[in-house]
């Protein structure tokens, strides 16, 4: 091997390990009418969960208002009542009768509505049963026999469950039970 040979081979091995030029790619290039899309979907459905929230809140806000007034109402209900017996040219009961229309007509606007009919068929959902009546009838089991407290509805949002009795069909013992303590009242002195 000559000189030159000698110092061209010592080159060649420091080419092979040195990195081949590389090509700097640059990053592409974003496509903004692409990122602009998302964007205002992103933008459209934001504003979409926004509504439905605050549309949310106020239907909530509301119900608290309904429930709130609910006791007012039931007041009202209780004073319409024992006013019955008044003459129909009463000052006081003809007041009572149309502040009486006055909340069936806010009620009706507000879609409120009674859950409870004596009769009906006991739904736990909506109703809490506080007692249970015995009854001979085996249509009436399980039935409302007696709303102690109205519930309502507004919409399909429960303001307040009834509280109800419900019926029950007796045994025959329970019956023969009942019978002497229903005429013994009757029979006082």
């Amino acid at each position: 091997m000559t000189e030159e040979e000698s110092q061209a081979a010592p080159e060649r091995p420091a080419e092979a390990t040195a990195p081949p030029e590389t090509v700097k790619e640059s990053p592409p290039e974003p496509d903004w009418a692409t990122s602009y899309k998302y964007l205002l979907a992103e933008f459209d459905n934001y504003r979409k969960r926004v509504d439905r929230e605050r549309d949310q809140r106020g239907r909530d806000a509301r119900a608290l208002l309904l429930r709130d007034l609910l006791p007012l109402y039931d007041g009202l209900a209780k004073a319409s009542e024992s006013i019955r017996s008044l003459p129909t040219t009463d000052p006081l009961r003809r007041g009572l009768e149309l502040l009486h229309k006055e909340w069936e007509r806010f009620f009706d606007k507000e879609e409120v509505a009674a859950v409870a009919r004596v009769g009906e068929l006991f739904r736990p959902e909506v109703m809490e049963a506080v007692g249970e009546t015995p009854t001979t009838s085996p249509k009436a089991d399980g039935t409302v026999a007696e709303v102690i407290q109205q519930g309502y509805l507004a919409g399909t949002r429960l303001l307040r469950p009834a509280r109800v009795m419900v019926a029950k069909k007796a045994e025959p013992k329970e019956l023969a039970e009942e019978e002497p303590h229903a005429g013994s009242e009757g029979e006082g002195p």
